[in-house]
Parts: structure tokens; sequence; C-alpha cells
């Protein structure tokens, strides 16, 4: 498949505009000068109009589209032109009663749909697939001793045991397979760990919101279990993305992660500048305790087995080659999120 190269005449398209991710996306393509093709389910001035204030202080066009994900045809018209169409619809949640209808059906049936408009609207070249490094693991138990790389697969998760992590890596799948069947467009999917970072949307639903919330309300006080994760800064992501779409020797899948870390880590950044005013947490709570009380928290004890008390780490030297990436330091990630829930109001005094 020749390597394309975008027209930046031509308008780029982001589904999902209103999400985390997506916003510091649309941000970087309008102060390059791009017209965005922005897809939501709702364009009313209440959930768009933060947007709109964004774009109008920016070189580039914003023009929005309804678009749902599980309608067929709904991203006809917002690809209409369009030679690059970045994905990054698709919801995570920890909180959810039905898997399938929540997780799995808007990722891989949003997924599908989003491609057959592409397979149908002639000029698309490149899809930038937001996928996830859930895709690539599922518990921390899987990379025991390993460090995440493009090459891997989530092969553990399910609609029982870790449902986000299944939705991510069926859709990531699909979407290869839907890729093999053609020879027009190119495929090219970031795998991003734990997003953290200030939103530009004022307050998010983002999972990463609710984790930091809760490391300043008091909730997580009494302290953490090891948990290793992997982190990255949103706008660090964003930067990624924007390689992705726009690098014409760009191809595959991009593990885009800062830091090898921990959620109790995480909280750890914040004691220098917030220790004295919030109740961060400080102490690293036994496995055998999480065995007990995670399930009152929402934590089943398999998953207790399988993450607390292993450590993660992942290898993002493609990123760092392909796409020149760099990113910021931890401190000043969590320091920047932790900030701005304080300006929104988040935290009661």
């Amino acid at each position: 498949m020749q390597v394309p190269v975008i027209d930046p005449s031509k308008p780029i398209a982001v589904t999902g505009a209103t999400g985390y991710v997506a916003g510091w996306v649309i941000k970087l393509l309008l102060e390059q000068g791009f017209s965005v093709h922005a897809t939501v389910r709702d364009s009313s001035e209440q959930r768009v109009g933060y947007l709109n204030e964004l774009a109008a202080s920016l070189p580039g066009e914003l023009h929005f589209f309804e678009a749902d994900l599980l309608e067929q045809g709904a991203f006809d018209a917002p690809f209409a032109g369009c030679e690059l169409v970045y994905h990054t619809a698709s919801p995570f949640t920890l909180s959810f009663k039905d898997p399938q209808r929540e997780l799995v059906d808007p990722a891989l049936k949003g997924t599908r749909n989003v491609l057959e408009s592409v397979n149908r609207s002639e000029s698309v070249k490149r899809v930038v697939l937001t996928s996830s490094c859930a895709a690539i693991y599922g518990d921390n138990a899987d990379a025991m001793g390993l460090q995440l790389n493009e090459g891997m697969w989530n092969t553990s998760s399910s609609l029982s045991h870790n449902p986000y992590s299944y939705s991510k890596t069926v859709a990531e799948r699909a979407a290869w397979e839907m890729h093999a069947q053609q020879q027009r467009w190119q495929l090219i999917t970031i795998n991003p760990s734990f997003v953290l970072g200030p939103g530009i949307k004022p307050i998010a639903t983002s999972e990463s919101f609710n984790i930091v919330k809760q490391m300043g309300d008091g909730t997580m006080k009494v302290g953490l279990p090891h948990v290793g994760m992997c982190a990255v800064d949103v706008r660090d992501l964003a930067q990624a993305q924007l390689k992705a779409g726009l690098t014409a020797a760009a191809k595959g899948r991009y593990i885009i992660s800062g830091h090898d870390s921990s959620f109790l880590e995480l909280a750890g950044q914040l004691l220098d500048k917030y220790g004295d005013q919030y109740p961060i947490p400080r102490r690293r709570l036994p496995k055998w305790l999480m065995m007990c009380i995670g399930p009152l928290a929402g934590m089943s004890r398999q998953y207790v087995r399988r993450n607390v008390d292993y450590s993660l780490h992942a290898d993002n030297s493609k990123s760092r080659m392909e796409l020149d990436m760099e990113y910021r330091p931890l401190k000043q990630t969590m320091e920047d999120f932790f900030q701005q829930l304080i300006e929104n109001g988040v935290f009661s005094k």
C-alpha cells in the first residue's frame, strides 16, 4: 500500500469530539490551521460551547456533525472530503451494569460502523484509531517479567473479567480485520497507557478524573495497594495522535506511554504540593487486605490476585524513534491535573 501524504487543505475528521483525548487532538489540529469535521452525539451549544470558544481563538475551522456510533451511515457525511480520520470515540468507564451494552457494543460495533463509512468515503487515505494498552495485556500477571510491546495482544480478558479491556481488544482486532480486506486506506492504532492530565473540557467524565478526584477527596486516604501501571499525559497522547496522522512513514501499532508507575506512586507525585491540604493516600495496603475488602470496592478477588503486587513496564521506543515522541515528567502531569480539579471546585473544603 502506498504511504499516504495528507493534503493540509482537506478537512480532517475526529470522532467523539467531546471526549477527553479528542479535545486535545482538535486543539492541536486547529492550532495548525486545519479544518476539522468533529462528530458528536449532541451538537447543542450546551454540549460543545467550550469547543466553539476554543476554535474562535485559533486559525483552523471547526464544523460539527451529529453522529451515533451505532447508527449505520451516520459517519458518511462527516468523512466526505477527508483524507485523514481520527477515531477516538469509545467509552472508558469502570462503573457499568451491562458490559456488553455499555462497553463492547459501542467499542466493537462503533468501530465497525466508522470503518464501513471509511470504506464508502473514497477520499480517506489514513485512519488513526485510538485503541489502548488494554488491547495489549489484560492483567499485570500476563506481563510478569516482560515489557509491553506492539506485538503483544490481550488474551486473558473477557466479558466477565476486565470487560473494558476486552472491549478495546475486540474493537482493535476488528479494525485490523477490516483493514486487511481493502487496499485504499491505511490503519494506524495508538495504544496509550493510563491517560492523565488536564482536560479541554472543564469537568470531564473520564475515569481518569474519577480516580484522581478520589486521591484528593478522602476516598483513598487509608491507602492504596501496589498495582503497577503505565501512564501518559493526555497532551503527549494528542501529540502522538497528530504525528501518527501526519507522518508519512508512520505504520502499525504504537504504544504511547511516558512512565512505568503505580497508582500509589501517582498519588505520591501530589504530596509535595498538596499533601498538607488534601488527604492524599500515602500508605501501601497489603494484598491480603485487598483480598478481604477489594470486593466491597468493586475489585474482584480474581483482579486482586492477578494485579496487586505486580509491576508493569511498557516499551515506548517505537514511538520515540518513529514519531519523535518526548514525554513530560509525571509530576507535572499529576500537578496540572490536580490543580485543574481544584480550580473547578471538585473538592469541597
